[in-house]
């Protein structure tokens, strides 16, 4: 098929509705996608644990973008490899001193698919990790033994603006920081250079498509890099302002099947 093409979809706020599952209008249209001979792929901030849920619901077998980049790999194929680019455990550490000291609501490390808590918390887990229980919490300090994934902190209201500067200040170098938006407002590390770009490249070499047919999807800032990597970066009405600007068009919001109609119009399903 000469025309394929590979389309990229972040998660929350872009494929999910607000209630985090998939309309109907958007499972079909992109059923009708893959029987067209394009390749849909999953990119997101999330686990693999917290998104394999709805890679098995679309019926994907493709590989998939994790933790912003820095976990990437293909669930049903090996030849695709294994790409993992945590944080240096040291790095690591330095953070979580930094956030003790603020006196954060919570910390959650990620090692993959493994996570650690500082404090248990029910309705944490509930909400970050569709229910799995930590490895371990307590202590991170002395908990961790490897380089985490990502570091999630949930920091206290009063002093999130100063935490985030000091810990940008202290390790700009070495580190990339995210936000998350309400209601939580999480602070999430990750290895300096890691974004879905980074992961988007990967996948789109392993199916030889160029980024001129690649279709990208997303509403925050953590989708900045994959819009602007894909021949067609595409955000949702419920976006950012900041990725409509970058973006070359705006679709519909996550509650008004965006992704729906952008491909029905754009691929002719």
């Amino acid at each position: 098929m000469t025309n394929k093409h590979l389309i990229a979809l972040d998660l929350d706020g872009t494929l999910l509705t607000d209630k985090k599952t998939i309309s109907p209008r958007s499972k079909e249209v992109i059923k009708k996608a893959r029987q067209a001979g394009h390749i849909v792929v999953i990119s997101t901030g999330r686990p693999y644990r917290a998104s394999m849920q709805y890679y098995r619901e679309l019926n994907l077998d493709t590989a998939m973008v994790n933790f912003n980049g820095a976990f990437v790999h293909h669930p049903h194929d090996t030849s695709f490899g294994t790409h993992h680019s945590p944080l240096d455990l040291k790095t690591a550490k330095t953070v979580i001193e930094t956030c003790e000291a603020f006196n954060v609501s919570n910390i959650m490390v990620e090692i993959i698919d493994d996570y650690y808590l500082r404090y248990f918390d029910k309705v944490f887990v509930d909400t970050f990790t569709a229910g799995t229980s930590p490895v371990d919490h307590g202590n991170l300090l002395h908990i961790l033994q490897d380089d985490p994934t990502a570091i999630l902190i949930h920091p206290d209201a009063s002093n999130e603006k100063q935490l985030r500067h000091l810990i940008k200040d202290a390790h700009a170098e070495v580190i990339d920081q995210r936000t998350w938006g309400a209601p939580w407002n999480v602070i999430e590390i990750v290895k300096a250079g890691m974004n879905k770009a980074v992961g988007l490249k990967k996948v789109s070499e392993f199916y030889g498509i160029p980024r001129e047919k690649i279709i990208a999807f997303g509403d925050e800032d953590n989708d900045f890099e994959m819009i602007e990597f894909a021949g067609q970066g595409v955000a949702m009405e419920n976006g950012i302002d900041q990725l409509k600007s970058l973006a070359n068009t705006t679709t519909k919001s996550n509650e008004e099947d965006g992704i729906a109609l952008y491909l029905e119009e754009a691929l002719n399903l």
